[in-house]
């Protein structure tokens, strides 16, 4: 992961300039209107608001383990670089092919899903376009701002944001309003929590969360990257469970705990319109359909710099071609990589348009289920690299409760997570499809061509495999390009 000075990326980057990316991947608003009627339906109805404050407490403790590997790697590599720092040199290759293949996937699924809403929108309004056409303007919109630095895009992250979760929570204070406390009912923390389809309501809040860790991937461009990277995670992680949990609970309230699982299951996709237009009428409907689009829209931008930095990072590494490592001599962007994923999801698109394929249907559905099956992986892959700490020595002065018992509890969940997942493929895919149930294999064999590559390195190029995932030649972490704290130490990783 090493860079000649004169490429090294500009530390702009606040924390919350880093929540403002990490919260806009995770697409509050998206996650509502299509995970949360999903939820109630095939999950355990009243019950949903209790699996997304569950989540949030997996992954609370994820994020906590996660602070270790960001302390000790300097916040730069996300997934690629912990992996390196528990389980060692091939272990990393493998998660970052894995990482840079489910990032893809769910940034093609996302320009789907955008193309086909947008559509839809236009054409609720007299315009009429192709969905191709919506997809393909919106991943030229994001190849321009991935040229640019990383502040641009983050700035404008922000207002997406700030008007996707406000037009939810003045929804969320009109169910208040009418409804008073009865729009917070007990049941969906009694009773209903651990009714019929608990697993499957955690699946969908696990999913929902998907985004949120990639704070990590931008502590080559933050002011203070151990501090504002850690500090960005936290924050995330709760605003995300907090506003999951709050508006579920609300919609709960406005439909009635008895009613809920019912009325999902009619409404699915429509049940956030419909509260829309019952609680702020015809405007409201129409202002949350436009920042649904402009949603999806900041989640695509968001995991395309994710995705784009985990390929900057294996090209500097080797692990990709070398010219995909160049970042832009004005604006400090992996400018390269961003153009080349730019290109894959325009070929995606062209590709399903010419199949005849749907865009929500079979492009979305697949390719988000992959990337986040993927993603979720990689979060228990990071868990484990952070327990495999303490079988190498490693100590930073930090107590085992964030060492130990908070990666493990992450471990657990997340590990459950991907069973349920792997179990309930064709619901979160929407498809029964063979083609698509057997995607998942695409990832072990994926890892395994990763950790293999990585063991020849170490034969045939062993100056390059010594010097994987920011370690230098003697197994120790490689210098970090902004000087560290003075409590900061360099300690010993696996091979």
């Amino acid at each position: 992961m090493r860079q000649h000075p004169s490429t090294t990326p500009v530390r702009h980057l606040t924390t919350w300039h880093i929540v403002f990316v990490i919260v806009a991947a995770a697409a509050p608003l998206s996650a509502m209107v299509g995970t949360v009627p999903l939820a109630f339906a095939a999950g355990n109805g009243a019950g949903v608001p209790a699996a997304f404050a569950f989540a949030g407490l997996i992954l609370l403790c994820f994020a906590v383990g996660y602070a270790v590997s960001v302390r000790r790697t300097g916040g730069n590599g996300g997934f690629y670089a912990s992996i390196a720092d528990g389980l060692g040199r091939p272990a990393a290759a493998a998660g970052g092919y894995v990482a840079v293949l489910s990032y893809n996937a769910a940034t093609i699924g996302l320009v789907g899903a955008q193309g086909y809403f947008t559509r839809l929108v236009l054409a609720s309004h007299g315009i009429h376009v192709r969905w191709e056409v919506c997809a393909l303007a919106g991943v030229a919109l994001v190849a321009v701002l991935g040229r640019r630095e990383i502040t641009v895009s983050a700035r404008l992250l922000a207002l997406l944001m700030v008007g996707e979760t406000g037009v939810l929570l003045v929804l969320d204070v009109a169910v208040l309003a009418r409804h008073g406390s009865s729009a917070l009912p007990a049941a969906s923390f009694g009773h209903q929590a651990t009714g019929t389809g608990l697993g499957v309501a955690l699946m969908f809040a696990f999913v929902s969360f998907i985004g949120f860790e990639s704070a990590a991937l931008y502590g080559g461009e933050a002011k203070h990257p151990r501090r504002n990277v850690v500090r960005a995670t936290y924050a995330a992680v709760l605003l995300i469970s907090l506003f999951y949990a709050l508006t579920s609970w609300l919609a709960v309230g406005a439909i009635g705990a008895g009613k809920v699982r019912a009325t999902a299951n009619e409404q699915l996709g429509n049940l956030f319109f419909v509260l829309a237009q019952d609680y702020l009428g015809t405007v409201g409907r129409i202002v949350l359909e436009v920042l649904l689009c402009t949603s999806l829209f900041a989640a695509m931008l968001a995991l395309h710099s994710a995705a784009n930095r985990y390929t900057q990072v294996l090209a500097a590494d080797g692990l990709l071609p070398a010219s995909l490592s160049a970042r832009h001599p004005r604006y400090a962007s992996p400018h390269r990589a961003s153009a080349v994923q730019a290109a894959l999801d325009m070929a995606a698109v062209a590709v399903f348009a010419l199949a005849g394929l749907d865009p929500y249907a079979d492009m979305t559905t697949s390719m988000v289920g992959l990337g986040t099956l993927g993603i979720i992986v990689l979060q228990a892959a990071a868990a484990l690299s952070v327990i495999g700490l303490l079988r190498h020595g490693a100590d930073d002065g930090v107590g085992l409760g964030q060492r130990l018992v908070a990666p493990l509890l992450a471990l657990v969940g997340l590990t459950a997570t991907v069973w349920l997942i792997l179990g309930n493929y064709t619901l979160l895919t929407g498809t029964d499809s063979a083609v698509v149930g057997a995607l998942p294999w695409t990832l072990p064999a994926l890892a395994l061509s990763g950790a293999g590559y990585a063991w020849w390195l170490r034969t045939a190029r062993p100056e390059t495999y010594r010097r994987l995932a920011g370690l230098d030649g003697d197994g120790r972490t490689a210098p970090a390009p902004a000087a560290p704290a003075a409590a900061e130490v360099s300690v010993t990783r696996p091979d």
